[in-house]
Order: C-alpha cells, then structure tokens, then sequence
C-alpha cells in the first residue's frame, strides 16, 4: 500500500515539473509512512511514499526497476494471489531478488504486458515507464479500490493517488461548475471528473497508455451485471449458498495475506460480522475495532458488535465517543482531504481508523455487501415500487401527509416519515430519475439554490447532463430492474462513496483496509443471482442472511437496517471550532462569490433552531463546510 506521483513529459517546458515531484510526494506521506523513493529517467519521474505490508524490507522499496533497467514501476495497492503468479512465472524462467508482490507484477508485466491485469486478484492503482519504448502505463483495479487521478496538457502528462500531488505538480486550481453540482447533491465527485477542471480520475477496470502526447484509454474490466442472464441463474438456493460461503470464505483468506498485523473492523451490522465470522476461523483471537456514541443512543450499535466478538471469540475494543469528543477529529480530518468529500461516516471511519492503527497495519472490512445483494432501503422501495400492492399505493397516496410531518436521520420515527415521503416522491418518476433522487442527499433543485445566480448556468449544463446520463446508464427505462439499481450503485455509490472513503480516511492514519466482498469472483457471482434471492417484500441481503444466520447472534437479524453514521446535527450544537464558523459566515460567503448568501443564511438558521429539518439542513450545512474547508487551504491557500 503506498502513495505514487509521477511525471512523464512531452517537451523541455514539461521537464521542469519534475522539480516539483518531491514537494508532491511528500504530501501522501500518510499514505506511505515506511519510506519513500524517486527516480527520474529522461522526461519521466517517479515517486512513491510506502507502507510497507508485504514483503516489509527495504529490498521491496519503490520506485522498482527489472534486472535490466528498462522497466520501473510505483504501485499502490495489494496483489493476494502473487505467490501462485510467482511460481508461474518462476516456472516460466523468471528469477526474483525480493519476496514482494511489487516485484511479481512487473515481472508479470514485462511478460504479458496489459494482458497481465485479468490474472491480478487484488486492488491497486500502478504506472510502469518503459525506458526503451519512453512509453508509460498505468491502470487502475477493477471497482475503483484504489485512486488515481491525472492531468494533461500540451506539456507533460501528470498522474498520482490524490489531488494534493498533482496541485503540488503545479495543475490549475478552477473549480469544475459541474463537479461542484454534483458534488452538492451526492457529497463526492463521480469519475472519471474531479473538483479541479482539467484533473481526471481513471476509471475502475481502466488503464491508460502513453506514446509521446498520444494518451490510449482502454477497458481492461467491465461490470458482469446482466439483469438477462441473473433472471435465468441455474442454480438452486442451497446451491447458490454453498457456492457464496466456499466463494467468501476465500476471499477472507486471500484477504489475510500480510506479513504485518491483521484486524477487522466490526460495526455490529451483519456485513463486516460475516467477514469476521469468516477471519476469525483462520485468525485466533482476531482483532476487531468498533466505535461508538456516548450521548447518541441512537447511532451506537456497539452492544451488537459486542455480542458478534463474544460469539466469534475476538479481541475486541471499542472506541466510545462523545459528541465533543467526535469534534476533535473534525479538523484533523478535513486537513486530510485534498478534494471535498463530505459523506458525513468518514468521520467516524477516520476515528476509527487512527484508533485501528495503533495496533494493527491491516483491517478488513464489509464494505460492498450492499451495493452488491441489495442491502440499502432504497433497494427494498425499489422492489416494493416494482412489485406494486396496497403497501405501495398506500404510501404513495398518503404523500400530503408524509411531506407535512418532522422528518430526519436522528429517530425512527422521524426517518420513517423521511422515507416514505422520499418513496412516494421516487414513484412519480422514471426510473433513471428515481434512481438519481433516491442516490441524492439534496434534489437537484435545492443543490442549485446554494449557488449564486451567475454560478447556476455552467454546473447545470450540458456537461453536467451528459455526466448524469453515464451514471445512470444502467437503468433501463423501459424495463425497471432491481439488480440494474445495483449495477449502477456498484458504478456509483461503491466506487465513487464507500470505496474513497474507506480509502482516505485509512490511509490517511497509516492503516489499508481491505474488502473481501470485492472480490472478483464475488462480484461476478452476485451479478449472476436473480433479485428473488438477494431481496424480497421483507428482507433485505437474503441470501448473505440466511447463510451465515447460524454463525452470529440472532439478535443482528432483528434490527432495523443502519448505515454507519454520525450523529451530524448535534455536532454542530454547542461550540464550533472559530475557523468553521468563519468558514460559513456572511463575510466569508459574499466574498467567496459562489454561493447563494440567502439559502446559506437559512440553513444555519435551520440548524441552530434543530426543528423539523434540522437534520437535512444538517447535511447539507456539512457538505457546504467541507467544501469551504478545502477551498479556503487548495485554493486560496490558507489553512
């Protein structure tokens, strides 16, 4: 696991960036606190920041040149099956100096060259310079584990793991209208676009190769979903059982592989506990790590993972917060972001993350459970709205009532009217437009009012439509489906949300958390399974529940379906930071000249009377934040 830069130059004026390739790897330091390298070559430049998991000696350090020197390579990411590839390729006459997986892909490279991707079982994001050809490549993993953005122009060509290196680089800080739109209602920004104009992020299953200025973009990997093919699964359900237990329980093994410490993460939710059912048969006394909220009951499920580590035997401790307490990791946390990310768990994720560190370099967790067998209540409306009945209608037909009642996050009730009140709206529409709605935290309409008038035109677009197409380019109007939901989720919400999360707020303390859920076996089973045994009028993540039931508590299977969130709206009661205040002040917006001064005022407003709609204006308050955050450090360049 490390941070990688790197400059590949078109002309002299392009070579003159490579001076500043140290000053942009020193800022993934966090990514890679075990070491760091650099190496130039002609008009390329290399770089990389290691953390050292496998194969933890210095012999393993990166950049890594062949015995020859003509290849060299900076690689971020974990290759689990590189002994099996290293005895095919020792078998095939390959000698090998170090004991790492570094080494296994460039030698795999050299032999197969791009063809070599379809053998990885892992995540990662690479370049390899090609001395005697000046060619460069590099790919990304097959569903957007691990980051890489990139940046071209008449000059040079300029790639690494997160947005800060490539500003150290020198690329033009303008923000991208659309991106900002985007970013308003989903609180990330979708690849293949960033933050910046101009930066790029690889798309997952993506590689990209480099002759002169001619940039090549190919797709190494694309999504098994095939709603066609799922309806028609030859399988029967004891047998599609069998086949995910034997699949998953491999995938955790595979999982396991480091020669460094190894936890798992444990939410109490029924994901990450079949993942540490799994690790904690080949693991005894497996570590697990849990967090929760002192003065928000409501939040808190540590009394369910406890009862998981109990049954399973873990060592297990708990990082229990107050609300005061949550706020000290708040400006730690936006310091370690380089693009505004504002999916308000990443908080908890960082804290967590930093409390995991201190004993383990490794965690695994369930991250990809959901999006793969239908495990968010949007995917439980869905099946409701396509499946019709009186529930359905009735919902519907009551929406006047539903748009009337207090609404939040914070209790059952409250999130209840929330949903059917989100559920009525999603069932006046296409499906690609339900599908938007129901992937948004704030309507396109209330994320346009946050910008002043002038800003409104460029975000709203052509550019911005053309990306919201691609996004939803799964679903099929005509013929609603409910694993095609899932195959955009699994384009979307995982690579885009829950994979960067886990991504940046690890690394961001030093720790790589790992997914078994992703892998590609996996994946390619779960797109195979008709929606009958994923979801159904009452259950949620079927056939995942129904075959670990007898391994876990009964008790995980009786509770209402819960993200890993955080209490947002009291964060904001009491004492804020002087600096985030200022942030969202009169003075700070008019300035600024990018939102709207009259809806800003309203949503503090709405926040600090924490009435009906406080939550809302809570998470829409917390993704203004997070961008002036960052704006204020990248782009105006005070902290």
């Amino acid at each position: 696991m490390c941070g990688i830069a790197g400059v590949f130059a078109f002309s002299e004026p392009g070579v003159a960036a490579i001076a500043r390739l140290e000053a942009a790897a020193a800022t993934l330091a966090h990514r890679g606190p075990d070491g760091a390298g650099m190496l130039v070559k002609g008009r390329a430049g290399l770089a990389s920041r290691r953390l050292a998991v496998i194969a933890p000696g210095r012999e393993a350090d990166q950049p890594m040149s062949d015995a020859s020197g003509r290849y060299t390579m900076v690689y971020n990411g974990e290759v689990f099956n590189y002994q099996a590839l290293r005895r095919d390729l020792q078998a095939a006459g390959c000698e090998f100096r170090t004991a790492s997986d570094t080494e296994v892909l460039l030698q795999l490279y050299q032999k197969d060259g791009p063809d070599c991707l379809k053998k990885l079982k892992g995540f990662f994001a690479f370049a390899i310079y090609d001395a005697s050809e000046e060619t460069l490549f590099l790919a990304r993993d097959r569903y957007g584990e691990k980051p890489l953005y990139f940046y071209k122009d008449a000059d040079k060509f300029l790639f690494a793991s997160e947005l800060s290196a490539l500003m150290a680089l020198g690329v033009p800080r303008e923000v991208d209208a659309a991106s900002l739109y985007q970013y308003l209602q989903l609180t990330y920004v979708p690849a293949p676009a960033s933050m910046l104009q101009g930066v790029k992020k690889l798309l997952p299953g993506h590689s990209l190769h480099l002759k002169g200025s001619r940039v090549q973009e190919q797709v190494w990997h694309r999504s098994p979903f095939n709603s066609d093919k799922a309806a028609v699964n030859p399988l029967p359900y004891p047998q599609q059982q069998a086949k995910l237990k034997r699949l998953l329980d491999q995938a955790v093994q595979q999982r396991l592989t480091a020669d460094v410490p190894v936890g798992a993460f444990l939410s109490g939710g029924t994901d990450s506990s079949v993942v540490v059912a799994l690790a904690a048969r080949h693991t005894p006394r497996l570590r697990t790590f849990s967090l929760g909220f002192t003065d928000s009951p409501y939040f808190d499920e540590t009394n369910y993972a406890r009862l998981v580590a109990q049954k399973l035997g873990t060592d297990h401790t708990e990082l229990r917060l107050s609300t005061a307490q949550l706020r000290e990791y708040l400006l730690p946390m936006l310091n370690s972001l380089s693009e505004p990310f504002a999916d308000s768990s990443a908080l908890a994720v960082y804290a967590l993350s930093q409390h995991a560190s201190q004993q383990v370099k490794v965690v695994l967790s369930g991250d990809g459970a959901d999006e793969l067998f239908g495990g968010y209540n949007k995917h439980l409306a869905e099946y409701r709205l396509l499946q019709g009945g009186v529930e359905a209608g009735a919902v519907k037909a009551l929406d006047f009532l539903w748009s009337r009642l207090p609404s939040s996050r914070n209790s059952f009730f409250a999130n209840k009217v929330r949903q059917f009140h989100r559920f009525a709206t999603g069932a006046r529409l296409t499906a690609q437009e339900r599908y938007w709605l129901w992937a948004t935290w704030q309507s396109e309409q209330e994320a346009l009012a946050l910008l002043r008038p002038e800003q409104r035109l460029a975000a709203s677009g052509r550019l911005y439509r053309a990306r919201k197409g691609r996004l939803t380019s799964c679903i099929d109007n005509a013929r609603p489906d409910l694993n095609s939901v899932l195959c955009a989720d699994t384009q979307l919400v995982l690579s885009n949300d829950m994979l960067v999360k886990i991504d940046l707020m690890g690394m961001a303390n030093g720790l790589e958390i790992r997914s078994p859920f992703l892998d590609h076996k996996i994946v390619k089973f779960a797109a195979s399974l008709p929606v009958a045994s994923k979801v159904n009028m009452t259950l949620q993540k079927k056939i995942l529940k129904e075959t670990f039931r007898q391994e876990l508590p009964e008790e995980l299977f009786r509770r209402p379906k819960k993200g890993f969130e955080v209490p947002l709206a009291a964060l904001w009661r009491g004492e804020v930071q002087e600096q985030l205040r200022e942030l969202l002040s009169d003075d700070f917006i008019s300035g600024q000249a990018i939102f709207d001064l009259q809806e800003i005022r309203q949503l503090r407003k709405q926040v600090s009377a924490a009435g009906p709609g406080g939550s809302h204006a809570a998470t829409r308050l917390w993704t203004i934040l997070v961008f002036q955050f960052w704006w204020r450090k990248w782009i105006v360049g005070t902290v």
